[in-house]
């Protein structure tokens, strides 16, 4: 979590930010940022809508309140018409551009240098599944037309015993296994 924390903070213009933390926060591809557009935040009721997402398919994601806090204080601030986030001239923000942002925020937070934009939904999956999220509710998230997708995050988690209790400890609480 802290590489992912020090990447999202090193953007100081607005709008890279929302960009970084709305594709973490979301679980997002690069191309579903771009689509996003100023209806597809629903605040009211707690997701973002993603309009045909990879294989043309609608889901739901959920919408972090401090990513809504920075959307809205990023819209007063920016005026987008359609998109959420567009270009200087308009139209949708490219995609080299979120690439570049993203570039730069690694090098500034002196972190993992093969990570890519990607790296921030692979991120929020393992994260969920860290903090005990159910796998299938990690699958609609993130889209997943199959659980076996979605499971290669099972087999990225480091094995953390200050997390992880094993179930012989557990077992044991209240005993030792020396005492027989």
């Amino acid at each position: 979590m802290g590489e992912v924390q020090a990447i999202l903070k090193q953007p100081k213009n607005m709008k890279h930010k929302a960009i970084l933390c709305s594709i973490y926060s979301g679980g997002l591809r690069l191309s579903e940022v771009l689509n996003l557009r100023i209806e597809d935040v629903r605040s009211a009721d707690g997701y973002l809508f993603i309009k045909g997402g990879k294989g043309k398919k609608d889901r739901r994601t959920i919408l972090s309140n401090q990513l809504l806090l920075l959307l809205r204080q990023y819209y007063k601030e920016h005026k987008p018409s359609y998109w959420l986030f567009e270009g200087q001239t308009g139209g949708k923000y490219s995609a080299s551009s979120v690439q570049s942002i993203f570039r730069k925020a690694v090098e500034a937070a002196n972190v993992n240098p093969w990570a890519t934009v990607h790296t921030l939904r692979h991120s929020f999956a393992t994260h969920l599944l860290q903090q005990g999220t159910n796998l299938r509710y990690i699958q609609g998230l993130l889209g997943h037309a199959s659980s076996k997708t979605t499971e290669i995050y099972t087999h990225l988690q480091k094995v953390d015993n200050s997390v992880v209790k094993n179930p012989l400890d557990v077992m044991m609480k209240s005993g030792n296994l020396l005492d027989t």
